[in-house]
């Protein structure tokens, strides 16, 4: 296959599978909950291939039963941070001097694994872990994930194919080199996908990763790096290190080492590791690093006397409190104009009071429980901080259990101030805030949605008013790096909807996009002349 010019498959989004009753898809994830459930798995951190056992052990549990158990995994820390650097560095030389199409055929290989042999286990261990319905784990641990690593292997194909245009008596031509140093991938709790994806999309380059995954995410994370294994992935391309950031990220940013930061997160973490790297700039072997990072989100929907109310109300419902709102994307601020309202509120609150809550392992369920203790917390403050504020109103949910699991009703709250607390800070639970605004006043109030929040990252109109929905994409431009029109702002696809926001909500590089595989090449401009000139004179320097 040396000359050879070969072509990736054509991707294709993975079909999401309904898990209705009868379906066999259906017994086979459930069969796959009983076993992972009735495990207790010990979780090493797995450096340059090995498994290494530090003796400190943390829990991973269950959200919705958190007295459950699922597995312990070995804390790494500084010392398992250089190892894994070493094996970064070692395991570099080979990887990035193979073929792009064999590093491509593992992630397509793992990608055909996912989607038929390991589509179960990674599946339930995401909904035991994370606390996902059966359907929010096949549209990201399964689909997403397939979707990643299917559309980059094209999207890289494609950018080494963008080559300069060559003159007569030259030849030009580019090469996209991997970073210098390794890549620290920091991975968040609340999609397995974006855990696969983080370290995974610079491996593709010819990159090695330091993975860092959420603790609460640890057992998907760990089945994900096994399926790689399996796919083929050598080792020290990708170094497994379960832990505590705090003292993980310090000792992987401070390493001489360190090229590059692939972050999913909060925004004061992004910015405190941001702020480490600019410290250390002098200390890096390999200068400026890169840093690319998606941080959180206010989303919003904004409601034009226009809207159609049953579409809204669905938006709202789905866009709000699937996953229990813990998606950078959930909406959770919306301004619905008064004629609206009217004819929304009764069924909006009624919906939201229907929806079922509890373990996913019942598939009645729409909504499970909210991530751990510190989440839980936040969420009830805030919701116990509105019962007392003057011109709140609860209209649905506001309760709160944490006997068994991590439980927080979907709750509804109407603010009279568009400036409240909910409508500006990020909470990262199932909790919307509605403003209700004058009919006449649509253009103020997307004002008021563009300069209310610091963040960036998703939002959308409802109108049937062309002229309204024109307005909102002009005024909101820089309000959201994913807009909607007619549609929740959650739930983007790989190839479909490049995802990313501006503002406090990251750096925008799209992930599931060429521009975030760019951020992890180091283009290289190649220049062949056939025959040089051997005389330094011009020909203007001849005598006049």
């Amino acid at each position: 296959m040396h000359n050879a010019m070969t072509r990736v498959p054509e991707p294709y989004n993975e079909p999401v599978k309904p898990y209705a009753p009868g379906d066999p898809e259906r017994a086979s994830l459930k069969a796959a909950l009983a076993r992972i459930a009735g495990e207790r798995v010990e979780i090493p951190c797995i450096i340059g291939g090995e498994r290494v056992e530090t003796g400190r052990l943390e829990p991973v549990v269950m959200p919705h039963d958190h007295g459950h158990v699922l597995a312990e995994f070995h804390c790494a820390g500084p010392k398992e941070v250089e190892r894994a650097a070493r094996a970064a560095a070692d395991a570099k030389r080979e990887w990035e001097s193979m073929p792009w199409e064999a590093r491509a055929g593992v992630f397509l290989r793992a990608a055909e694994l996912l989607a038929t042999t390991w589509r179960d286990t990674i599946n339930a261990a995401t909904m035991l872990g994370q606390s996902k319905t059966v359907h929010q784990a096949e549209i990201e641990s399964a689909c997403e994930l397939i979707d990643f690593w299917r559309f980059n292997a094209s999207y890289a194909a494609e950018l080494y194919a963008e080559q300069p245009r060559s003159v007569p008596g030259c030849w030009n031509r580019m090469e996209l080199r991997p970073l210098e140093g390794f890549v620290f991938a920091v991975t968040p709790f609340n999609f397995t996908a974006i855990a696969g994806n983080l370290p995974t999309a610079p491996a593709l380059l010819g990159n090695t990763s330091l993975w860092k995954p959420a603790e609460t995410q640890t057992l998907a994370a760990y089945y994900t790096y096994l399926l790689l294994e399996e796919a083929g992935l050598p080792p020290g391309v990708v170094n497994f290190l379960p832990g505590f950031g705090q003292e993980i990220a310090p000792a992987a940013i401070d390493h001489p080492e360190f090229g590059a930061l692939h972050y999913t997160g909060s925004t004061a973490v992004f910015k405190q590791l941001w702020s480490r790297v600019t410290d250390n700039l002098d200390r890096y072997r390999h200068g400026y690093p890169r840093i690319v990072g998606e941080s959180g989100g206010k989303d919003f929907i904004v409601a034009h006397p226009s809207a159609q109310p049953d579409a809204l109300v669905t938006a709202m419902v789905r866009g709000a409190f699937e996953f229990q709102g813990q998606k950078c994307s959930a909406l959770s601020r919306a301004y619905i104009a008064q004629s609206v309202w009217d004819r929304i509120k009764d069924d909006l609150v009624a919906q939201t009071q229907d929806l079922r809550m509890g373990d996913p392992r019942d598939f009645r369920n729409f909504l499970c429980a909210v991530i751990k203790r510190q989440a839980y917390d936040k969420h009830s403050q805030a919701i116990a901080a509105a019962r007392e504020a003057r011109g709140v109103e609860i209209l649905a949910g506001g309760e709160t259990d944490d006997s068994k699991g991590y439980f927080v009703r979907p709750t509804v709250l109407r603010t009279d101030d568009p400036g409240y607390a909910t409508m500006k800070e990020e909470l990262f639970g199932p909790i919307v805030t509605v403003y209700v605004y004058p009919d006449q006043r649509y253009s103020d109030v997307l004002e008021t949605v563009d300069q209310t929040s610091p963040y960036g990252l998703t939002g959308g109109v409802f109108a049937n008013d062309r002229r309204a929905i024109n307005e909102a994409l002009t005024a909101l431009r820089h309000s959201a790096g994913n807009f909607y029109v007619n549609d929740k702002p959650t739930g983007s696809i790989v190839g479909q909807q490049p995802f990313g926001g501006g503002r406090a909500s990251g750096t925008n590089d799209k992930a599931g996009a060429p521009f975030n595989l760019l951020r992890f090449a180091s283009p290289r401009s190649i220049k062949e002349t056939y025959v040089p000139p051997t005389d330094y004179r011009y020909p203007f320097m001849g005598e006049e």
